[in-house]
């Protein structure tokens, strides 16, 4: 079924200290100490004998861990015929005590530090992990859980993503106006790009549409990287087209605009005719900003 006749592991290691994930530390030992990891494998987990040999193989190809650390080591990746990713890796903890897991937001990350998947997941299947071992699972993505169909074969890694994933905040209009489809299309957008930096609050293009009456709708993703909800009361923008050429220019006034810490809004701008500039723009390309990110 999976890694037979493997001779290494394809994914690289995450590491975190337990004390992080799991509120637990033994502070007794030293720091420098090097822990090594013995296989435990839940009963019926294994198709074969062979298989058994493998993953202790791959096992000790892992190299020690430091007291208090819980890690996630790559074993394979690969798909089903339904588009499942199916990541095959190692928990492992360094504790000298048994730990029970919960539900854990975990990320697969590609080789370049790009995000290929999330979910939180329900890790209390894996059942209680003995003092200083090494557990072998299968983590599931869904299709709808994967951001693209690039998916590396070596290189990656899965990681416990502690932080609060940047996400969607719609507003009121748009939840109850926008259908479902379209609600889990910018779900996934959201989800795929990299998060904006701590504290940063930009602007990404999603549509422009030039009407035949002349009005100019665009629709941008605020994006806010803060951890404090933000409020927009005025917002000025220019509009640039693949040319470079601004087609627009204005301001706009909003009312109770909130966009929540860590997430990512889409809101429709009108730019009445009187104010593009341009009659046959270029949206091949574009891009809206305040005047004074010009």
């Amino acid at each position: 079924m999976f890694f037979t006749g493997k001779k290494k592991n394809r994914g690289k290691e995450s590491i975190i200290s337990s004390e992080e994930l799991l509120d637990e530390k033994i502070v007794s030992e030293n720091e420098n100490d090097e822990v090594k990891t013995e296989l435990s494998i839940l009963p019926d987990w294994l198709d074969s004998d062979e298989q058994e040999y493998v993953l202790r193989f791959l096992n000790n190809e892992n190299k020690p861990l430091k007291p208090n650390q819980v890690s996630l080591s790559g074993i394979e990746l690969n798909t089903d015929d339904e588009g499942n990713l199916i990541v095959t890796a190692f928990v492992r903890s360094s504790l000298n005590k048994a730990i029970q897991f919960d539900s854990v937001p975990i990320v697969l990350i590609g080789p370049d530090g790009e995000r290929i998947a999330s979910k939180v997941f329900d890790l209390s299947e894996i059942e209680e992990l003995p003092p200083r071992s090494s557990r072998p699972w299968h983590f599931i993505f869904s299709p709808h859980e994967i951001y693209t169909t690039s998916i590396p074969q070596d290189g990656w890694q899965l990681a416990f993503e502690l932080k609060k994933e940047h996400s969607l905040d719609l507003a009121s209009s748009w939840e109850q106006s926008l259908p479902e489809e379209e609600k889990e299309k910018l779900k996934n957008l959201v989800s795929s790009l990299q998060p904006p930096k701590p504290g940063e609050v930009n602007f990404m293009g999603l549509q422009a549409i030039h009407k035949e009456t002349g009005d100019l709708h665009i629709t941008l993703l605020i994006r806010n990287g803060s951890d404090k909800n933000i409020n927009i009361e005025s917002l000025p923008l220019i509009i640039e087209d693949a040319s470079g050429d601004i087609i627009a220019s204005g301001g706009f006034k909003l009312e109770d605009f909130e966009v929540k810490a860590n997430t990512s809004k889409p809101w429709t701008f009108i730019f009445p005719g009187a104010l593009v500039q341009k009659e046959q723009p270029d949206f091949s390309t574009w891009k809206a900003y305040p005047p004074q990110q010009g």
